[in-house]
């Protein structure tokens, strides 16, 4: 593995669809630089679990804004344990279920939802000296001037078999569910998934874990060393 970089500073945003590895590989990169690690899509999954738990209609989007401003989203940004709790409640397994899953996408549009959320990950960014932030709009809305920005993907077929393993689940279906929410995160209205222009491309389909953090780190060597 390259030799990890510790600057005083350095944010790394690291954007692409769900399966892609980022989860993995940011929480790998952040440990290699002495830094934290934010899941900001765990950020939306809890706000939707809160909304769930209200029984509220996901369609009425007044009173899912309103759950979302008074929800109490506390985060652990230790990449050796990330932890989430939403209302006092540990939410760390709740979050990555089937209903959560299903609904966060329709949560995640709502353009108050992000505006709330965004500014929340942009205080903890700013409060970090060595962060890696993942999700779908870090280079292009959260981070626009992170050290490095890489947008990661892979192939579909790649995509469905790691999430798959992950969740336990049918390949078949993950990738149809991986789909679905490709064309709801890249076409909704507000901050949709999108590679940003000055966005490094690493497509990690066939790629170790080891492999992409070594590639990552030399990428950041190349960004901040002097």
């Amino acid at each position: 593995m390259a030799e990890a970089v510790r600057p005083e500073r350095c944010v790394v945003a690291v954007d692409g669809p769900s399966g892609s590895g980022k989860s993995t590989v940011s929480r790998r990169l952040a440990t290699a630089i002495d830094g934290i690690y934010l899941d900001t899509g765990a950020m939306y999954r809890a706000i939707t679990w809160a909304v769930l738990q209200s029984g509220a209609d996901l369609s009425d989007v007044d009173t899912v804004v309103k759950i979302a401003m008074e929800t109490d989203l506390s985060i652990g940004t230790d990449p050796q344990a990330p932890h989430f709790e939403a209302n006092g409640v540990d939410v760390d397994a709740a979050i990555r279920g089937p209903e959560v899953t299903g609904a966060v996408s329709a949560v995640a549009a709502i353009p108050q939802v992000r505006a709330m959320l965004v500014q929340f990950q942009q205080d903890i960014i700013s409060g970090a000296p060595r962060i890696v932030v993942e999700g779908r709009d870090i280079a292009s809305v959260v981070a626009p001037n992170a050290d490095l920005k890489v947008y990661l993907t892979a192939s579909a077929a790649a995509r469905a078999q790691r999430r798959s393993a992950e969740d336990a689940t049918d390949v078949v279906a993950t990738e149809a569910d991986l789909a679905r929410r490709d064309q709801l995160d890249s076409s909704r209205a507000a901050d949709p998934l999108r590679q940003a222009s000055d966005a490094t491309t690493l497509d990690t389909t066939g790629m170790g874990i080891d492999e992409v953090v070594t590639q990552l780190l030399s990428m950041l060597n190349s960004k901040v060393s002097p």
